[in-house]
């Protein structure tokens, strides 16, 4: 059986059991339960997935510096592996989008957390997007209680605002139109811009009060609806684009200014 280039050790991950199932895998003296973690890239070489995050910088493969890098059908760049994990294999898998966003969080780490973020915007998660600007919130009183001793690992970002590098610079706004989530659009539009409250449904209000969120002052802070992605696009282009649940969105300064 095939090892890690990297680390040398099985292609397996061990599984954490439950509280129930640790009790009894204990009192048979069984060996710890394990599920294939396998990345067989096109040159040949295998990795644990965690092992190739830590070791990938560029398009190359970290063990035998072979180019990873080939051409789609729509001439876009590519790399193909097999990857073998407890969900099954998946043959001929494009894992270049997740390299290239592990490679820039190396970079900015402090940017992982936008990045869930956008994504919770395109699942429709209002209550994860909700969960995390409280703790956002709780994060800002903790460090004005520890005042100038509080030394803050990389640069402040505005979440709400927060356009991805690596995304063609989406916002959430842009995010939320991708996903066809009109709640989180309405959650965005309530907490980051200027849109008149009288624009609003009376349940928008409602369900922000139940979840604990309100809009503060939007004094010099940009809004959401100005954000274009790098074509240029608002949120509004995208709708037009989408139509679906956006139908009669475009034109009432919902999502563009």
């Amino acid at each position: 059986m095939a090892a890690c280039v990297a680390c040398q050790q099985p292609l397996v991950l061990e599984v954490e059991l439950e509280d129930d199932d640790e009790d009894v895998g204990m009192a048979s003296g069984s060996a710890p339960q394990t599920v294939p973690d396998d990345v067989h890239l096109n040159c040949g070489c295998h990795f644990h997935w965690q092992c190739l995050l830590e070791a990938y910088t560029v398009t190359e493969c970290p063990a035998c510096s072979s180019n990873l890098v080939t051409t789609s059908s729509t001439s876009a760049q590519q790399i193909l592996c097999n990857l073998n994990n407890e969900g099954g294999l998946q043959e001929n898998l494009d894992i270049l989008p997740l390299l290239t966003e592990e490679t820039y969080l190396k970079a900015y780490p402090e940017e992982r957390k936008c990045r869930a973020f956008l994504e919770f915007c395109r699942e429709g998660d209002v209550r994860a997007i909700v969960d995390m600007l409280k703790d956002d919130d709780e994060d800002e009183d903790d460090d004005d209680d520890e005042g100038e001793e509080k030394v803050q690992e990389g640069r402040k970002i505005d979440v709400l605002r927060y356009q991805d590098p690596i995304g063609d610079m989406q916002s959430g706004l842009h995010a939320a139109v991708l996903g066809g989530s009109r709640e989180v659009a309405w959650l965005l539009l309530l907490l980051a811009s200027n849109l008149d409250t009288q624009e609003f449904p009376a349940l928008v209000f409602q369900e922000a009060g139940a979840l604990g969120v309100m809009r503060e002052d939007q004094a010099d802070k940009v809004d959401v609806r100005s954000l274009r992605d790098a074509n240029g696009r608002t949120a509004e282009d995208l709708a037009v684009e989408m139509g679906g649940v956006w139908v009669g969105w475009p034109g009432t300064g919902r999502l563009a200014i």
